[in-house]
């Protein structure tokens, strides 16, 4: 099979299990192939834990769940080292963060200190523990879930670690007719167990590969980086897009071109993946006007500001 079908056939896996999400399973897949992490951010029940484990399961690699909790440790992601009787020295025992993909769930109800321990995996591939650095299998993946800020027991990620994800997307509800054949099947097997692999770890490899040999015109470059510096400008942002989201929606836009088929970016595939990719990068300025609310409400505000930051940007001819 040739890339396209590769990735048709990714895609065309998981809709047997997530109806009527196609966007959605379009940019999941775009953040594995731009080597990128991903968070999803929605309320209970909507799919998002079965989104990560189809993508996994359609792959033929290793896949780790990690519940967060509040009372969760760094080691309890990491590992640990445990001291050998009869071999007199200690042994790294690997925690679960040793996977091809790691799905972080409910991300947010564990402590910053417990969600800082991903930083290092998730920038560097890595992990380091008693002074000793351990390699990530390739290709490695966060796709963290968090549930909306308002509900109990949950912690807001700090910058830095949103600033590790590709995107942020939503799954949103399915409609009616998607709904009632998700209830037809609920007393069978659940869907995503079902599931086979379609490609293997060397065919990821090579996908991936294929991204950075996507065509991205000096044009679009200079629009690209119009866009972050507008963000930077805007009187509704405390804090505009740094040069690593610039770097991610430079990535995710050639990903995004490979999924759909082609060698080459258009200005829409920027267009179309700003909001996923920048929205959680920025802060807001407080004191601007509709921008007080939830922390839902904030982050729809946060899409809304780049949305109208991108149309307001010329898009090359």
């Amino acid at each position: 099979m040739d890339a396209v079908t590769k990735i048709q056939a990714i895609q065309a896996n998981i809709e047997r299990v997530i109806k009527g999400k196609s966007q959605v399973i379009e940019l999941a897949v775009a953040s594995l192939l731009a080597r990128g992490h991903l968070l999803i951010e929605d309320v209970p029940g909507v799919g998002k834990t079965t989104l990560a484990h189809s993508l996994a399961r359609s792959l033929d690699c290793s896949f780790r769940r990690i519940q967060f909790t509040s009372d969760l440790l760094p080691s309890d992601i990491l590992g640990v080292s445990i001291f050998h009787q009869q071999k007199q020295l200690f042994e790294f025992r690997h925690g679960p963060i040793f996977a091809h993909i790691v799905l972080a769930d409910e991300i947010n109800r564990t402590t910053p200190k417990t969600q800082s321990s991903l930083l290092e995996a998730m920038n560097d591939a890595q992990v380091s523990v008693d002074s000793q650095t351990y390699p990530l299998p390739q290709p490695f993946m966060v796709i963290a879930t968090q549930n909306p800020m308002e509900y109990h027991g949950t912690f807001p990620l700090p910058e830095s670690q949103l600033d590790r994800f590709l995107m942020r997307i939503r799954i949103g509800y399915p409609d009616a007719a998607n709904e009632k054949n998700i209830l037809d099947r609920q007393w069978l097997p659940h869907p995503a167990e079902e599931l086979e692999p379609i490609v293997t770890l060397d065919e990821v490899r090579e996908l991936q590969n294929g991204v950075e040999k996507v065509r991205l015109d000096d044009s679009l470059m200079d629009y690209l980086l119009t866009i972050v510096a507008a963000t930077r400008q805007s009187p509704l942002l405390a804090l505009g897009v740094s040069t690593r989201g610039a770097m991610a929606l430079h990535k995710a836009t050639k990903a995004l071109a490979l999924v759909r088929g082609r060698e080459y970016c258009l200005p829409d595939d920027i267009k179309y993946l700003a909001p996923a990719v920048l929205s959680h990068r920025v802060i807001l300025n407080m004191s601007s006007a509709g921008t007080v609310g939830s922390a839902e409400r904030r982050s729809e505000d946060a899409e809304r500001i780049i949305q109208d930051i991108v149309e307001s940007v010329q898009v090359p001819l």
